[in-house]
């Protein structure tokens, strides 16, 4: 019909993507990063302010130095972020200016 929109799911982001782009960030290998990947990264610095205004090398620093409970826990978070609306991630991030390098 003319007119009518329709809604695509967007499938959930798994836990191993969110653990791999956290691994990338870990071992410097920032220049590979995906729009997804990249999608990631702004939903950490939405759930952790501590990496709000982190290059991707500090992140990567950051992200090496955690527990595994702390890593655990801040997958979920992303996941959880990236679960209520991977768009408005997205939106948010390029409003407020987040450096992506």
């Amino acid at each position: 019909m003319k007119g009518v929109h329709t809604v695509q799911a967007v499938e959930p982001v798994s836990e191993l993507t969110i653990v791999d782009t956290f691994t990338k960030l870990i071992f410097g290998e920032d220049d590979t990063f995906t729009s997804d990947e990249t999608l990631i990264v702004q939903a950490l610095r939405l759930v952790d302010s501590s990496v709000v205004f982190d290059s991707y090398r500090d992140m990567g620093i950051y992200l090496r130095a955690l527990g595994v409970e702390e890593m655990i826990d801040l997958v979920s978070k992303v996941q959880s972020c990236l679960g209520q609306s991977p768009r408005s991630v997205a939106a948010t991030s390029s409003s407020v200016g987040y450096r992506l390098s």
